[in-house]
């Protein structure tokens, strides 16, 4: 696989992002702009953190480096810098796949079920597991020990729901879904929010004791009206 990043600008690093699910071989290549031909000589540097890479020179002014990626070891940030009349440069980022979760909260009440969801976009999952935090710790849901609690179903090869039922105040907090592909794994984060079910009677409550009020407004002034006509 061939990756390219055109250099114009000084100043400014362009970068380009890579998915990566499995080992595979691939060509980074930096690429300079055609108005920056004239640079008569020009220093071209690959690291990849504080190593560096010796790169292949394809053409005059392409410069580029071929990686065999096996495991998650090879993945991270690669980094070209052109040095001439000014300073170019550009990155790769070599990443596993993202895995959607939900950005917002999942809203439900005590005694009801949630269902939570994570998807792997154009990337197949070798498995998926899934997690709740308590404390500081991320503890695995096995939902085979709590079948009455807990329901993980892989839907699709690469989307899996996590199904909590009879909920409770303490079932309220953040879960991950975790997806393990060849080259490593990726997370995806949901959080679930546990209501009181007086929360939404709450509204109608504070109506309904307004109504109680205003009605015994009205028969105290219909008592107060019919005493002072029995006086007069």
């Amino acid at each position: 696989q061939f990756y390219k990043l055109l250099l114009g600008v000084s100043g400014i690093s362009v970068e380009k992002n890579i998915t990566l699910d499995s080992a595979t071989r691939i060509e980074l290549s930096c690429r300079l702009d055609d108005k920056h031909f004239h640079f008569k000589s020009v220093q071209v540097t690959w690291k990849r953190g504080n190593e560096t890479i010796r790169h292949i020179n394809k053409t005059e002014n392409s410069w580029s480096i071929q990686l065999t990626i096996l495991d998650n070891s090879k993945l991270g940030s690669y980094n070209c810098t052109l040095k001439g009349e000014q300073e170019l440069s550009a990155v790769f980022h070599l990443q596993v796949p993202k895995i959607e979760g939900k950005e917002k909260a999942i809203v439900s009440y005590e005694g009801d079920t949630a269902v939570m969801i994570c998807k792997s976009s154009g990337h197949t999952p070798i498995a998926w597991t899934w997690y709740m935090t308590n404390g500081s710790e991320q503890i695995a849901i096995n939902d085979s020990l709590l079948a009455d609690k807990y329901a993980i179903n892989r839907m699709s090869a690469n989307v899996t729901h996590l199904k909590i039922s009879k909920l409770t105040k303490e079932d309220g907090g953040v879960y991950w879904c975790e997806a393990a592909f060849e080259l490593g794994k990726s997370k995806g984060k949901l959080k679930l929010k546990v209501l009181s079910i007086m929360v939404p009677l709450k509204p109608f409550l504070a109506i309904v004791v307004e109504a109680v009020i205003l009605v015994a407004i009205v028969f105290l002034c219909e008592m107060y009206s019919k005493k002072r006509a029995k006086r007069a």
